[in-house]
């Protein structure tokens, strides 16, 4: 069962990677079109939700950040709650690796970044920015270079960027919460507590969940911690126990249910409002900005190097195996594959910088440019991995 709720989430990861490039080409596309005021006023759009005593205005751009984006890291959630306790993060022997691979790829470009951004006009609080591992573009990449590269080296992507995604909820909770009330915290808190206590209760109604999953992410937003975190935690409450022998836990009906629609949907949709920049704003100060600079190094140069760097340290050192049939080279693009930050990134850097400022631009012009580095440098090595395969097949 564990491997096939791993080999689905493989599956519809890889497929969705085509439709989340679509949806960034497009906003792109539309923001430096003759109808760009339609783009901008779209995703700037005031949106009203109002229900019972909650009250929220905001943006189309901020309703996804921090609404729909939201279930994504609820999702991402139960995919780690799964694999700590039945995938490939239960097996303590295959912890090591990518533990300590997704630290060093999340330590090594934060430190790059911050290179570019120490002197004169650096803004080194956009130091998280390159930390995380778009899941789904890497997955679709490492498809189109190596369809035929052992698995193992998919399953060791999967548990590395779910390791680094858990690392980067974590840096969001901790560096982007400004001023957090108190009581409204804790009634997140205990809204998540209730959430436990139906663990108990075997045939508990799915509506239940979903109702305590809406009450912790209301108060979490009020509360001014990231929703992100909110996603997270509401996805450790829930049981992955099944109900009757035989069929799949709750945690996995919730996963197999919800993944699509993120993948397929909310991701995009997130890509399409989240991408758009317009060229014609940008000087040549901005593309050769700290910022840019400092995120397309990191990302294509930092990445690699620590999640490279971690791993032939911890082989060459013996305290950890190579994934079941791979190779150095393929090691070395899966590396380079990391570096495609994308969706993670563009997210992380909505929190790190103002919306509609001039470092936006500049943010998200190294985000683009790093992560197509990383996956045209990516696919080049694993492509080339693959044809020395079949050659000497």
């Amino acid at each position: 069962m564990a491997r096939r709720i791993t080999l689905d989430f493989l599956k519809t990861e890889s497929a969705s990677g085509a439709i989340l490039a679509a949806a960034a080409l497009a906003a792109i596309v539309m923001a430096n079109s003759p109808g760009d005021g339609l783009y901008f006023r779209f995703i700037e759009a005031p949106f009203t939700i109002h229900i019972g005593g909650f009250n929220e205005t905001l943006s189309v751009l901020e309703w996804v950040k921090q609404g729909l984006m939201a279930v994504f890291f609820f999702v991402v959630g139960l995919e780690i709650k799964y694999e700590a306790l039945k995938g490939e993060l239960a097996n303590p022997r295959r912890l090591a690796l990518p533990i300590l691979a997704a630290l060093g790829g999340m330590l090594v470009p934060a430190l790059v970044y911050v290179a570019f951004n120490l002197g004169h006009g650096g803004s080194p609080q956009g130091w998280p920015t390159p930390v995380a591992t778009d899941i789904a573009f890497a997955m679709a990449a490492l498809a189109v270079a190596g369809p035929r590269l052992p698995s193992a080296l998919r399953v060791f992507l999967l548990t590395l960027a779910i390791v680094d995604d858990l690392g980067a909820v974590a840096v969001i909770g901790v560096v982007f919460t400004d001023h957090v009330r108190i009581a409204l915290l804790a009634a997140a808190l205990a809204a998540l507590a209730l959430m436990g206590l139906l663990m108990r209760w075997r045939a508990a109604p799915y509506l239940f969940y979903a109702i305590g999953f809406l009450l912790v992410w209301g108060f979490t937003l009020k509360s001014g911690i990231s929703t992100s975190v909110a996603g997270v935690a509401a996805a450790m409450a829930i049981p992955i126990e099944p109900r009757k022998p035989g069929r799949p836990g709750v945690l996995e009906d919730f996963m197999e249910s919800l993944h699509p629609y993120v993948a397929y949907l909310i991701l995009p949709l997130f890509a399409f409002c989240a991408a758009g920049f317009d060229f014609g704003r940008l000087t040549l100060a901005d593309l050769t900005g700290p910022v840019a600079l400092g995120v397309a190094a990191a990302l294509f140069l930092g990445k690699p190097l620590g999640v490279f760097g971690a791993t032939s340290a911890l082989i060459g050192l013996k305290l950890a195996r190579r994934p079941m049939g791979t190779r150095w080279i393929e090691l070395f693009g899966l590396s380079l594959l990391c570096g495609i930050g994308f969706t993670m990134s563009l997210f992380i850097g909505e929190l790190a910088f103002p919306l509609g400022g001039a470092l936006q631009a500049q943010l998200r012009a190294g985000v683009i440019a790093g992560s197509v580095l990383s996956t045209l440098a990516g696919i080049a090595v694993l492509w080339w991995a693959q044809r020395s395969r079949d050659a000497a097949a």
